[in-house]
């Protein structure tokens, strides 16, 4: 087995991401620092706040290379002027040199407007329910026409190649391997048996993704959507910011972009047992029906996706281990203890997945 507690590799493309490139890529989009820089909580791409000599404050995001076109990165900022078109709070890149998609030294760039904010208060039924408003007027914004490049979320390629990559280039353990391939086919062969799941697609103008995994005959809609919808990634401004401010829920980077289901952007935001969070979602949709008709069919797929959504996320850190800041952030992953807690929450999926779906 190749031991994921390897070495990173010493000549990974952000190595050569220093703080004079960062200030180099600025000026060269005509935008000049004062010196002070941080980087700010990102792993796929290095995401860095800027001071400028003019007084203003700018995040630069630098793409990690070989991850997205330059097509399905342009269409990614076109999805976010969409959204700020629609006044929907939407922080997206700036136009510079001509484009929103800039390159210096090897690497995509783009600069967007710095904006703070908090995670939401989850517990709070008043956020749950602006947050659901929030979601619905985007997706009306995804359901109007369809992505060309990016991707739709699947099991094909969230399930099946996450675990196919996994097993090919021996990142599970030994001792842990036969349990957790077992395991892992036996979650996904339920999934392939959810007929919401593999019988989605999207409604008439929206890319049906290639495979059987959506055949044409269903009406569940594939829409354009935020993709990873997690706490970390609403940034929340209370009601007594700036003036300068809007108050509530704003996106600020739409990285994870692509087609799915519209409850992939609602189920991140459940935790607790399952009164809790039938409890939220019932805020969540109440909010969201205020602007967009929920199909309560979807919510047979919370459990799918989250299924998805583990297989996916065990792949996507062995698949990044090269990149020198994921030993460090995440030095847990890839002991045998990592994967029986793996084979463990897979096996809770499987029973979640036959059990009666979330009601509201």
């Amino acid at each position: 087995m190749r031991e994921p507690q390897s070495e990173p590799s010493r000549n990974h493309p952000y190595q050569a991401l220093t703080p004079d490139v960062v200030m180099d890529a600025l000026a060269s989009v005509g935008l000049y620092g004062d010196g002070r820089q941080m980087a700010l909580s990102s792993y796929e791409n290095r995401v860095y706040q800027a001071h400028l000599e003019d007084g203003a404050v700018v995040v630069a995001k630098f793409y990690r290379p070989q991850r997205w076109s330059t097509a399905q990165i342009l269409e990614e900022h076109g999805f976010s002027q969409e959204l700020i078109n629609a006044e929907i709070p939407m922080v997206g890149p700036l136009r510079l040199n001509g484009s929103t998609l800039n390159q210096f030294a090897g690497f995509a760039f783009s600069v967007s407007p710095w904006r703070g904010g908090r995670q939401p208060e989850l517990d709070d039924a008043e956020v749950l329910e602006w947050i659901g408003r929030f979601l619905a007027r985007t997706h009306t914004v995804g359901a109007a026409q369809a992505f060309v490049h990016r991707p739709a979320l699947d099991l094909a390629s969230f399930g099946v190649a996450s675990r196919e990559w996994l097993l090919a280039n021996d990142r599970v353990p030994l001792d842990v391997q036969s349990t957790w391939e077992k395991v892992s086919q036996k979650a996904i062969d339920l999934i392939a048996t959810n007929a919401c799941l593999t019988r989605a697609t999207g409604s008439k103008g929206l890319k049906k993704p290639d495979g059987d995994d959506f055949p044409q005959d269903s009406d569940i809609r594939l829409i354009r959507l935020h993709g990873d919808c997690h706490p970390g990634n609403i940034l929340w401004t209370p009601l007594e910011a700036p003036a300068s401010s809007l108050p509530g829920p704003h996106f600020v980077d739409l990285d994870d972009a692509r087609s799915g289901p519209a409850v992939q952007d609602l189920w991140m935001l459940l935790s607790g047992d399952r009164q809790q969070r039938s409890r939220q979602l019932g805020a969540l949709v109440d909010g969201y029906e205020q602007f967009r008709d929920f199909d309560r069919r979807e919510l047979a797929l919370i459990e799918p996706l989250r299924t998805l959504r583990l297989i996916h996320y065990s792949a996507w850190l062995a698949r990044r281990w090269s990149d020198p800041t994921f030993p460090i952030h995440f030095p847990w992953f890839g002991s045998s203890d990592y994967w029986q807690g793996q084979v463990q929450m897979l096996e809770e999926q499987i029973e979640a997945m036959q059990e009666e779906p979330l009601i509201v």
